[in-house]
């Protein structure tokens, strides 16, 4: 069963978890937004980015994970899924913290979220996410937008993100959750 709008109340996790499965969704606050497909072009730069850190993390103590994977970044050690009014599915995440992740998702903030835009999520993922990673105490966002071939590094210092760094096609972003990980974009925006 989907919700539905306008909506009369705000949602929690629990609403969400007896919705139809066969739509995506997200909670913003109680707000549901209905995920669509990821184009083939989100989807060639999401495994590119997905095989590099990939890569660097075999081994290691930090794992990547790809959408659909819940977050509940403001979900805190015995909160029921009634409580939980925040849901997210980073198109890619990288969580340090073995304890925050569950069969269902991440409960917490990832060390890492990778949202990669489409005309559809541009504004969510530059306002409405942007706040609620840097709410939630994600240490480090990036917005990688396939039509400019950029990528925009956001990281958390005293609570708040401050001005991106970017990064266009052929450069190399060093990841700053990940001692000595850089990224190499060439693979991630091939010349065509």
């Amino acid at each position: 069963m989907s919700p539905s709008l306008p909506q009369e109340k705000p949602y929690s996790y629990a609403d969400l978890l007896g919705w139809d499965n066969n739509t995506r969704y997200e909670l913003y606050d109680g707000v549901p937004v209905a995920l669509a497909s990821p184009s083939d072009t989100h989807q060639s730069i999401s495994m590119a980015l997905s095989v590099q850190l990939g890569s660097y993390l075999t081994g290691k103590k930090c794992s990547v994970y790809a959408a659909p994977f819940d977050v509940r970044p403001f979900e805190e050690e015995g909160d029921a899924t009634e409580d939980v009014d925040t849901v997210l599915q980073p198109d890619l995440m990288v969580v340090c913290d073995k304890n925050k992740v569950d069969q269902r998702g991440v409960h917490g903030a990832p060390d890492l979220v990778i949202e990669i835009l489409s005309p559809a999520t541009a504004r969510h993922d530059k306002l409405t996410k942007f706040d609620l990673y840097q709410r939630a105490g994600v240490r480090e966002y990036w917005i990688v937008a396939p039509a400019a071939r950029v990528v925009s590094v956001y990281t958390l210092e005293d609570g708040a993100y401050h001005a991106a760094s970017v990064y266009g096609t052929g450069s190399s972003v060093p990841v700053g959750v990940l001692d000595d990980c850089v990224v190499d974009l060439s693979t991630v925006f091939p010349e065509t």
